[in-house]
């Protein structure tokens, strides 16, 4: 079967998910969106308020920004990649997910990440890192390389809301990250 319908079906059952106590306070699951056959994937750390009320990762903020990187350093729009997050309901007051509620989510995103296949993923931030390239080292000491983890390169970058906070040498890390990953997909020479 596809990865789309597949994808799907993993959503519906997310939809309903009462794993963790995020579930009491969610609007609704932020499971993911894009392109199911997309050889670059996007792994942030958890819905905000925004994203809680579409249903859809990144739109807010950082989503903007995210989408302006997308353009400017890879040519591509979002829906030409895959995004999601390591948990897919909002945390109260955007505060960060709680280990339990990271591993009521973990099978969604290990599932997500085996039906997209992508090449390369780009994790944003620590939680996403961290999670995925199973170390305790921060997204500072990770990001400006890549990992090789099971036939999937991982480029470990900053979250989009740091960028938004910590300003143009951030920025200028994220866009140099953008680029190894555009290189790993083969958009670059």
């Amino acid at each position: 079967m596809a990865p789309g319908p597949r994808l799907a079906a993993l959503a519906d059952l997310a939809a309903g998910c009462t794993r963790c106590p995020l579930a009491a306070t969610r609007t609704q699951v932020v499971f993911g969106v894009g392109d199911p056959d997309a050889d670059l994937m996007f792994v942030g750390e958890a819905p905000g308020r925004d994203e809680d009320l579409r249903g859809e990762p990144f739109v807010g903020r950082s989503g903007r920004l995210l989408d302006r990187l997308l353009d400017e350093e890879l040519g591509i729009d979002r829906s030409a990649v895959y995004i999601a997050n390591v948990v897919k309901c909002r945390p109260p007051d955007n505060r960060d997910p709680r280990p339990d509620e990271i591993a009521a989510c973990r099978p969604y995103l290990a599932e997500q990440v085996e039906l997209i296949a992508p090449t390369v993923v780009v994790t944003l931030g620590n939680f996403a890192t961290k999670l995925l390239l199973d170390t305790d080292q921060g997204i500072t000491a990770m990001r400006g390389a890549a990992y090789p983890v099971g036939g999937v390169q991982y480029v470990p970058t900053f979250h989009p809301a740091a960028a938004l906070r910590g300003g143009g040498v951030v920025l200028a890390q994220m866009r140099a990250d953008f680029v190894r990953a555009k290189q790993l997909i083969g958009l670059a020479p």
